[in-house]
């Protein structure tokens, strides 16, 4: 399977906009199971434990332990009383013991007692995940989109600042560390569980992350909220992953889909061809790829996919002289090199040559 055969994406995660689904890859298998971890798109510290004191202070006034240093009551430094000579009462008693080295309310002689310092408390897995990663210092949340900045303004304006930070930080990492910017996603979850557009955040990040499950879940979650039938293809391709290729199918079939722009019927059309050959059919999975536009004489990264994923197809099926062809026609178009058509052609030409020895 070509490792980035899914469209360009604009940085963040928008509402509505998801980044189209990773669909059949070599050998019928869902995207992420061959060719490494999917990949995908989309500044403070997190909340810390308790500390020792208050404030971050020892637990004495002005950083002096009581009792220490201080003169004993009465004149000019003398014992309370006339002439120097202690009083009988129970305040001169009890400072004459301090004096002594008696009982005191303040530490006793040899030294002044260190500040007591509070173990911090072991966080929960919960308290983690809702803490999130150290956010970059770069980030601000402004690289957010309007659309999505829009839906964060009925939060708190520091809340939505912070699940703002999360939000781009996800958006950030996606590509280059996915578990990264899965836990930031969380983070913004943990915070505003209650906004599609965060979930719909958590659920693609959990998918490039390779959490399917999970992705399925917020998807799911975002599509009851807004209404949005765009997360289908990635929902597809998630069930596939968990080994639910009727699933898959049936999402297929969704009314929704024949009103998809070009990219994101391409996608479903790739994820169920790929469901087909999870189940063995392999004549429906050609037959599926075949109503799509694989003549079309564009070259966006769509049409390159579904080529690759129809000479792939044919491969399987033992039409190796067809895949081959196919194989060239996607090498053609395939200017920025998102597949590996070109090494495909290359292997079934020596095969062909093998065959004829």
């Amino acid at each position: 399977m070509p490792e980035n055969r899914r469209p360009s994406r604009p940085s963040g995660p928008k509402s509505g906009a998801p980044r189209g689904a990773r669909g059949a890859s070599q050998g019928g298998k869902p995207a992420g199971k061959q060719g490494g971890k999917p990949g995908g798109r989309s500044g403070g510290q997190g909340g810390q434990g308790g500390q020792g004191g208050q404030g971050g202070k020892p637990s004495w006034r002005d950083g002096k332990p009581a009792g220490r240093d201080e003169k004993p009551a009465g004149r000019g430094g003398k014992p309370a009383g006339q002439g120097g000579k202690p009083r009988s009462d129970s305040r001169s008693d009890s400072r004459s013991d301090d004096r002594r080295g008696g009982p005191s309310r303040g530490p006793q002689r040899g030294g002044p007692r260190g500040p007591r310092r509070e173990e911090k408390p072991a966080r929960t897995a919960d308290q983690a995940a809702y803490d999130g990663p150290d956010l970059p210092e770069d980030v601000t949340g402004a690289e957010l989109d309007r659309s999505v900045a829009a839906q964060l303004k009925g939060l708190p304006e520091k809340l939505a600042a912070r699940v703002a930070k999360h939000l781009a930080a996800a958006g950030l990492f996606i590509d280059t560390d996915p578990e990264l910017a899965y836990r930031h996603a969380l983070a913004a979850r943990a915070r505003a569980p209650r906004l599609a557009v965060v979930r719909e955040a958590a659920g693609e990040a959990a998918y490039a992350a390779g959490h399917y499950a999970e992705a399925l879940a917020d998807l799911r979650a975002a599509k009851r909220m807004n209404g949005a039938t765009a997360y289908l293809p990635i929902m597809a391709d998630c069930h596939r992953a968990l080994g639910q290729p009727d699933q898959a199918v049936k999402l297929a079939k969704s009314p929704s889909v024949a009103n998809f722009p070009s990219a994101a019927k391409a996608e479903m059309t790739i994820v169920e061809a790929g469901a087909r050959r999870d189940m063995g059919q392999l004549d429906a999975a050609l037959r599926t790829l075949e109503l799509a536009p694989l003549t079309s004489k564009s070259r966006e990264p769509w049409v390159v996919r579904l080529r690759y994923a129809y000479a792939d197809t044919l491969a399987e099926a033992g039409r190796t002289a067809e895949a081959l062809t196919w194989f060239h026609r996607t090498d053609a178009i395939d200017a920025d090199e998102i597949t590996d058509a070109t090494a495909r052609a290359g292997a079934l030409e020596k095969q062909l040559e093998q065959s004829e020895d």
